[in-house]
């Protein structure tokens, strides 16, 4: 059952690092909800900049994904 702890101590720390990237996600939201017909990768540029966050901020609290 390690695993599973584990597991469930990775989900916990999802919130922390979505506030670590509060920005990012939200210019990512913007992009995504500007228009009602989005397009496939529009939001390429802000996706990959909160993506790269994302994984700094769980590299800094030695979590994976």
């Amino acid at each position: 059952m390690e695993s599973v702890r584990k597991a469930n101590q990775r989900l916990r720390n999802y919130p922390i690092l979505l506030t670590k990237c509060a920005d990012k996600a939200s210019a990512y939201a913007i992009c995504v909800s500007r228009d009602l017909n989005v397009q496939h990768k529009i939001c390429d540029a802000e996706f990959k900049e909160f993506l790269s966050c994302i994984r700094k901020s769980a590299m800094e609290l030695k979590t994976k994904l």
